[in-house]
C-alpha cells in the first residue's frame, strides 16, 4: 500500500445508535451503541481489515459506511464528498463507486431471480446499457469470478456456498466500484473454499485496483488480506496499525487476546493462551470506564472510570486507545 495514495474513504467520529423503547407509550428508554465514535480512513488500492468478536459492531459499521444505515452522528467522506446524511436519491449515483458483499449469500441473493438477473440488476438500475450490452457484461463478470456462462440461467439454490459467494462478488463488481465493503465474505464457507475466494478477491483487487474494507472475526484470515488492521471492541476501535505491526507488536490487551487464539500449525510449539474471563458488556449499558478492563475485572479499571480514553499514535502509523487497563 502506498502511503501517498489519496484517501478514498474518511470516517470521522462515527456513531450508530439504535433506540430502545419501552413502557406503555413506547418511549425511548435507552440506546444500543453499536458504533460509538469510530474514525479511520482507507487509501486507494488499500485493504483495511476490521476484526473483533461477534457483536462488536463491525457489520453495522460497514453498513453505515455504504449508507445502508444513516449514521446517528459523525462524518463519512467518500472521494471528498460528505455522504453522511445525503438523501438516498443523491447517494444512488455514487453507489457505482462503492458496493458491499454480504456474509451469507443464501440470504443476500433473491432466490426468485436467476443469476443473470441478479448480476444485471445494478446495471439496469443505473441504466448502463441496453439488453445486449448488459447480457455481455453479465457473461464477462461470471467468467471473471470463475463461473460458467450458463450459470446466468440458473438460480442461486442450484449452487454451492462458495459459488453463491462468487455470484455476490460478480454482482458487486458490475458497476466497476472503487471500494468494496466485504462483510465476513468467507466465514460461512468451508476452509478449502475460503482460500479460493480470498485468492479471487486478491486477484480482483490487483486487476481492478480496488480498495477493500475487509470485515472478519478471524485474525489469520485478516492478516492474509490486509495492509492495515483495525481491532474493534464494543463499538470502538482500540488499535489500528499495519498488519505486520499488529502481529509482531500488539499493544492493546484485547488485540493480544485475539492473537493468542489463532491456531498454530505446529502442535509442539509453546505459546501463552490468553483466556478471557467475564462476558462482553452490553452495548445498551456500556461501562463507565474501559469496556475491556471491566470485562476482565482489571485491577486498574477504576482509574479509567469517567476518563476520556484518547486514541493516540504510539509509533509511526500505530494507533491505540490509551488506557491504564489495557496498554502498558
Amino acid at each position: 500500500m502506498n502511503d501517498d495514495a489519496p484517501k478514498l474513504l474518511q470516517v470521522e467520529n462515527l456513531r450508530q445508535h439504535f433506540p430502545v423503547r419501552g413502557g406503555l407509550m413506547m418511549r425511548q428508554i435507552g440506546a444500543v451503541k453499536a458504533v460509538d465514535g469510530v474514525s479511520f480512513d482507507i487509501h486507494s488500492g488499500e485493504t483495511l481489515g476490521l476484526v473483533g468478536e461477534s457483536g462488536c459492531g463491525k457489520s453495522t459499521l460497514g453498513k453505515s459506511v455504504v449508507r445502508l444505515l444513516s449514521p446517528t452522528s459523525g462524518k463519512v467522506f467518500f472521494k471528498g464528498h460528505d455522504i453522511t446524511h445525503m438523501r438516498q436519491g443523491a447517494v444512488r449515483p455514487l453507489r457505482q463507486d462503492f458496493q458491499m458483499v454480504f456474509q451469507d449469500p443464501a440470504e443476500s441473493l433473491d432466490a426468485r431471480m436467476a443469476v443473470g438477473e441478479l448480476v444485471a440488476e445494478p446495471l439496469v438500475i443505473q441504466k448502463m446499457g441496453g439488453r445486449v450490452t448488459i447480457q455481455k457484461r453479465v457473461a464477462e463478470l461470471l467468467n471473471r469470478v470463475g463461473l460458467p456462462e450458463n450459470a446466468a440461467g440458473k438460480f442461486p439454490f442450484e449452487f454451492s456456498g462458495g459459488q453463491r459467494q462468487r455470484i455476490g462478488i460478480a454482482r458487486a463488481l458490475a458497476l466497476n466500484p472503487d471500494l468494496l465493503v466485504l462483510d465476513e465474505p468467507v466465514s460461512a464457507l468451508d476452509v478449502s473454499v475460503q482460500s479460493q475466494v480470498m485468492n479471487l478477491l486478491l486477484e480482483l483487487q490487483r486487476d481492478f485496483e480496488m480498495s477493500y474494507l475487509f470485515i472478519a472475526h478471524d485474525l489469520a484470515v485478516v492478516k492474509h488480506m490486509s495492509d492495515r488492521i483495525a481491532v474493534m471492541y464494543l463499538g470502538k476501535i482500540v488499535e489500528l496499525a499495519p498488519a505486520d505491526e499488529i502481529y509482531n507488536n500488539p499493544r492493546h490487551a484485547y488485540t493480544k487476546a485475539l492473537l493468542s487464539a489463532i491456531p498454530t500449525p505446529d502442535p509442539t510449539a509453546e505459546r501463552e493462551r490468553v483466556v478471557l474471563d467475564g462476558d462482553v458488556p452490553s452495548p445498551i449499558d456500556p461501562p463507565k470506564g474501559c469496556a475491556f478492563g471491566h470485562r476482565v475485572n482489571h485491577a486498574r479499571y477504576s482509574e479509567s472510570v469517567g476518563r476520556e480514553l484518547p486514541f493516540v499514535e504510539i509509533a509511526p502509523n500505530h494507533w491505540v486507545q490509551k488506557c491504564p487497563c489495557c496498554v502498558d
